[in-house]
């Protein structure tokens, strides 16, 4: 769990890195840098959902069914608060639309998703305090 966090943290600051130096016209007009942008999104989600799933079984808060779930449960039992809830369970949706639906992303919204970053680093301040 130690190592996924660690990911979790590099990508962030990868990602406001990525804000800090392009713009979303830059991100637009080379494509390699749009798969940047969509990867280090997608595997950050991923890192989380891992965690909240980990973390649900590890201390049997139930049977979650999908990585929504496991994000509910996190919320239910104060592990995190119900507003990063909330923004963690849009991400799962991106997520989805990332790996299904990946030719209709428009880059210009996920140019914008940066603006959530900072959630993974709430989310990873909440769970060092459970491990």
């Amino acid at each position: 769990m130690l190592q996924r966090l660690e990911i979790l943290e590099e990508n962030i600051h990868t990602l406001k890195n990525l804000q800090k130096h392009y713009s979303l016209e830059d991100i637009q007009k080379n494509r390699l840098d749009e798969w940047s942008l969509r990867y280090g999104i997608f595997e950050s989600i991923q890192v989380v959902i891992d965690i909240a799933c980990h973390l649900a079984g590890k201390y049997n808060l139930g049977s979650a069914k999908s990585y929504v779930e496991c994000i509910e449960l996190l919320q239910k039992y104060d592990y995190i608060d119900e507003n990063l809830a909330k923004s963690l369970v849009s991400a799962v949706g991106l997520r989805n639309l990332l790996i299904h639906e990946y030719v209709k992303i428009d880059v210009k919204k996920l140019y914008g998703f940066l603006e959530y970053v900072d959630d993974f680093s709430l989310f990873i301040k909440s769970v060092r305090e459970y491990i």
